[in-house]
């Protein structure tokens, strides 16, 4: 069976883990925090340093897929449910960098990386909550958050139903040609 490049199965474990973890901490913890607090300050640090390393990350991960040799697009035997396999990884790429690129308009607009950073504030800006590309990073999240959960029936069901090995193949071990 054909594997992918190692990289690629280290940066997919790695981003999967830090994606929950900043959409756990954006979508349960900061949202539900007073916008005055400091607590909401610090919270925003760690999501912010998470969210500005996972674009590293997909950069360094779009790079080593366009220049490594993968296997080739998983097949259900249902052409629908394979090109929604295909569109489903592209639009992975798409809405994590729309997470990224509206996490980080956010924070340049609205001076946050002095205040969360620099202790230039106890407090964040009132605009905060009502900033257009804030606002778009929740709607990015709750679309991304629906994906990853399609991905995972998607892994389920072929690993399951299917019983085809999918999920090897995105796991460490000897490649194969």
């Amino acid at each position: 069976m054909q594997k992918y490049h190692p990289l690629l199965v280290a940066l997919h474990w790695l981003m999967a883990l830090m994606i929950l973890m900043a959409l756990a901490a954006g979508g349960l913890l900061l949202a539900n925090m007073p916008p005055d607090s400091p607590d909401k300050v610090q919270g925003l640090a760690g999501h912010m340093a998470v969210g500005m390393a996972i674009g590293v990350l997909l950069i360094l991960r779009l790079i080593t897929r366009l220049r490594s040799t993968h296997p080739p697009h998983a097949e259900t035997g249902n052409d629908l449910l394979d090109r929604l396999g295909r569109w489903t990884h592209w639009g992975f790429y798409l809405l994590i960098a729309g997470m990224v690129l509206t996490g980080l308009t956010t924070a340049l607009s609205l001076g946050l990386f002095p205040i969360v950073y620099g202790g230039a504030a106890d407090t964040l800006p009132a605009e905060l909550l009502a900033f257009g590309p804030r606002v778009a990073h929740g709607i990015i999240s709750k679309l991304l958050a629906a994906l990853i959960a399609l991905h995972v029936a998607a892994a389920l069901y072929h690993q399951f139903i299917l019983k085809d090995g999918l999920l090897k193949r995105m796991w460490f071990g000897k490649r194969s040609s």
